[in-house]
């Protein structure tokens, strides 16, 4: 894969994430979802096409910033393996989240899912999280690990690569009624 390329995708995806954080204002030990479609960031179809290179350029982004902020992530394998999450073992702890046995490879939950697993300190693949946001790389479709209320959030990219980024922060419910006043801070 080409170097200018890659570089590109790697500051694509540090911008974007970094304006997601400073959009979503996360807490401490939250968990933040990274579905990605290296077929896609690579200008092919999803599921046709891993690259462990851009798949490796997107972690190689993302991971100093979530050190930094003290966040989790957790990366979304494909539908071959029920779209379950790498995490590091000390945020499936905190989190008690279900661990379940897998082992990503490329064509076996993705090229982001298989370049987690073998970077981070401690994988687990684990079946859901409750994440406090998220970026949806080229459509893999992380909704089913989001808190309930949804947030979009735009930034001032909208591709990585060749991929379709959405991004999304949550935030509590809304309850009571007309006579509720609400904290701003939440919103």
């Amino acid at each position: 894969m080409d170097e200018n390329f890659l570089s590109r995708v790697r500051q694509e995806t540090h911008t974007a994430f970094t304006e997601l954080l400073d959009a979503a204002k996360l807490r401490k030990e939250s968990i933040v979802v990274i579905g990605c479609s290296s077929s896609e960031i690579a200008g092919k179809r999803i599921g046709s096409g891993s690259s462990m290179d851009c798949a490796q350029a997107v972690f190689d982004a993302l991971m100093p910033i979530a050190k930094e902020k003290g966040i989790y992530l957790a990366f979304q394998c494909c539908e071959h393996l029920n779209r379950a999450l790498v995490v590091e073992r000390a945020c499936a702890d905190r989190w008690n989240l279900e661990e379940v046995n897998a082992v990503p490879w490329a064509h076996g939950g993705g090229a982001m899912g298989t370049t987690a697993y073998s970077r981070f300190a401690e994988p687990v693949l684990v079946a859901h999280v409750k994440a406090s946001a998220g970026m949806d790389i080229g459509g893999t479709l992380i909704g089913m690990h989001l808190k309930e209320v949804a947030v979009p959030v735009r930034v001032s990219v909208d591709h990585i690569g060749n991929a379709i980024l959405l991004l999304a922060r949550t935030r509590p419910r809304f309850v009571g009624g007309e006579r509720a006043r609400y904290n701003p801070e939440l919103l």
